[in-house]
């Protein structure tokens, strides 16, 4: 139990440290990079020392406390990897050894990552602004058992921590995996539907490009009325309904604009190219967006799947230049299953059966990472409180 440890301060069991090199223009150096929310040490970068500009600079040790000035109220602090021995910092940041008689540096590495050690950091400092100095870290209390009982949280930690990465893999591999089966479920009923016939898009559905060509297109005057008015975003964040708008447009805005109806079919043509979706209410489009209206015996819902699955499909045709868009032209001519509407009936339930089981195991890994998310922090707090 920690009230059995004693508990002293940081000072006792480390040292601040100043290493300071004069940088040679003609040598490479590694600069570290600290990561917020005690995420840890990593590369910045590898560069010569003729591009950097402050000519002294710091050296960090394998093992050693790196503590940002400026940061470490947001855990902006860590221990420097074995492949980070020899990089440079800068003088904004502070380094500090540990006695590694008194105090084993992955024990430090792992307790900087308890709210104990965070909430310490968030209390001290300048009030006026965010920087930490050395004497502040050298104050901090750390619970400090017999290093021998400090080895062995150590061991026991990284156990349990290697196995919460493993368990993370194949969560994040099982998730890829269900969206693969799901597209390629997809792209196997659109093609096979292709088999059976096709025609041009443009003899399915009337395609009308958005309208709002005014220039800034932020200009306020347009905006605050009674008409909604969307953008790429809200069909990009929609699952295939767009419920949702944060825009309006006043009348002004609407006579250099175009409404479309609820039911539309939208897809956007420019930025992020192939966002499909389908309006649940009345609204006016920009003309980065291109609004799809299906002719008698179209369903509206097999459009919306016909254009997912063609989405990197429209992606590759649109023409390579700073900002990648594609036009009418471009989808007037795509093929189009030639099926009957009863056919394209069947194979929208089927894919929307198929989507809504995808989304119940989906919400289930979602639990299953929120419980991985929150196993390290519980771990952690059982063992600076001795219950390890």
């Amino acid at each position: 139990m920690t009230n059995m440890w004693e508990t002293v301060s940081l000072g006792e069991v480390v040292e601040h440290r100043k290493e300071f090199i004069e940088i040679d223009d003609l040598k490479k150096y590694k600069r570290c990079r600290v990561q917020i929310h005690a995420k840890g040490i990593v590369l910045r970068d590898e560069v010569e020392g003729s591009i950097i500009k402050t000519k002294k600079q710091q050296v960090c040790r394998e093992d050693e406390f790196l503590v940002a000035e400026i940061d470490a109220k947001v855990g902006g602090y860590g221990i420097v990897p074995s492949d980070l021995e020899g990089a440079i910092v800068s003088s904004h940041y502070f380094l500090f050894n540990s006695d590694c008689s008194k105090l084993d540096p992955n024990f430090l590495g792992f307790f900087i990552k308890t709210p104990m050690f965070k909430e310490q950091v968030a209390a001290r400092g300048s009030t006026n602004y965010a920087a930490i100095r050395p004497h502040h870290v050298l104050d901090y209390k750390i619970p400090l058992p017999p290093l021998s009982e400090q080895h062995r949280i150590v061991r026991k930690i990284a156990n349990i921590s290697m196995k919460v990465i493993e368990a993370k893999g194949h969560h994040n591999h099982s998730s890829q995996n269900l969206e693969a089966f799901y597209t390629s479920c997809r792209a196997k009923a659109i093609q096979d539907a292709l088999l059976k016939g096709s025609k041009l898009f443009a003899d399915a559905a009337t395609l009308e490009r958005g309208k709002f060509s005014h220039r800034p297109r932020n200009d306020q005057r347009f905006f605050g009325g009674t008409h909604p008015w969307i953008q790429i975003g809200e069909i990009e964040s929609a699952n295939k309904y767009i419920k949702k708008w944060s825009i309006t447009l006043n009348d002004e805005g609407l006579a250099i604009s175009r409404k479309f109806p609820k039911g539309t079919v939208l897809v956007s043509i420019a930025a992020t190219i192939g966002s499909v979706g389908i309006l649940d209410f009345d609204c006016c489009i920009p003309d980065s967006i291109v609004a799809i209206t299906p002719h008698d015996g179209i369903d509206s819902e097999f459009v919306y799947h016909y254009l997912g699955h063609l989405r990197t499909h429209l992606e590759s045709v649109a023409p390579q230049s700073a900002q990648k868009n594609i036009n009418l032209k471009i989808l007037s001519v795509l093929p189009f299953p030639d099926i009957s509407l009863s056919e394209q009936g069947r194979i929208v339930d089927d894919l929307n059966t198929l989507q809504i089981k995808v989304d119940s195991i989906k919400n289930k890994q979602s639990k299953i990472k929120a419980e991985l998310d929150a196993l390290m922090p519980s771990i952690l707090d059982k063992a600076f409180k001795g219950e390890l």
